[in-house]
């Protein structure tokens, strides 16, 4: 099944330039033949062809479908982008595949990457959320310094991660309430400073391990989604 992105389809029952190419030139779907669009925001559409010229794809909508999320809440991913941008870019695509609502890079002191490039993590998201048949994709904020996330999250669940000793840690899976916005904040490489540690506290959230490991940055942050997803679907 190939799914194509229109975030604007409803309105304006046109493919973009790019999908309309994909499409009419690459697949050479012919006029009156069923495709398939999203939105990115939750709806699938079966769209029938009505027009052959890629500068202008116009189609019509056959049926609608509203794909239920993959959990029954709304979930949350701050986390420091890696040195290596791969890693993030890697971390950005498996979230979307899980179906994460909301992913926001974080700025903290011990920050590896001052900057990143949110269009090309887009671009990956959206890749990623038709080649898994999702139907949502998930927000992806501008880089953000950690006292600005944790001064607006309000989230009715808020963790995070930290590997130091000097702070009484719960185990994740155990604190997770199931169908509760949860907010899951992951430090960089060198984990959070105790001044930032200190001011997420200060705010509500729950330091919490991840288990006995010592994680990466990308990969303490799937551990933490896919716990929250699997707690989510029991």
């Amino acid at each position: 099944m190939i799914q194509y992105f229109a975030p604007n389809i409803a309105d304006t029952l046109l493919l973009p330039d790019d999908e309309a190419r994909h499409c009419l030139r690459v697949l050479r779907t012919p006029v009156g033949g069923c495709i398939s669009v999203v939105d990115g925001k939750g709806n699938r559409y079966t769209c029938r062809v009505c027009s052959s010229d890629p500068r202008k794809a116009s189609v019509e909508i056959v049926a609608v479908e509203n794909v239920l999320p993959t959990w029954r809440s709304h979930l949350t991913v701050a986390v420091a982008p890696t040195k290596n941008v791969d890693r993030i870019e890697w971390l950005v695509e498996k979230l979307t595949e899980m179906g994460v609502d909301r992913i926001v890079p974080l700025l903290c002191r011990h920050s590896e990457r001052k900057n990143i490039n949110t269009d090309r993590l887009y671009r990956i998201a959206v890749a990623a959320m038709k080649q898994s048949l999702k139907a949502s994709l998930p927000v992806i904020d501008e880089l953000t310094h950690i006292a600005d996330f944790i001064g607006e999250c309000n989230d009715s669940q808020k963790f995070v991660a930290y590997c130091a000793d000097n702070v009484d840690r719960k185990i994740l899976a155990r604190e997770l309430a199931p169908g509760t916005a949860t907010a899951l904040m992951i430090g960089p490489e060198g984990d959070f400073s105790t001044e930032e540690i200190g001011m997420a506290l200060s705010a509500g959230f729950l330091p919490v391990s991840l288990g006995e490991s010592r994680l990466r940055t990308e990969t303490a942050a799937m551990a933490a989604a896919q716990t929250f997803h699997v707690i989510n679907m029991l």
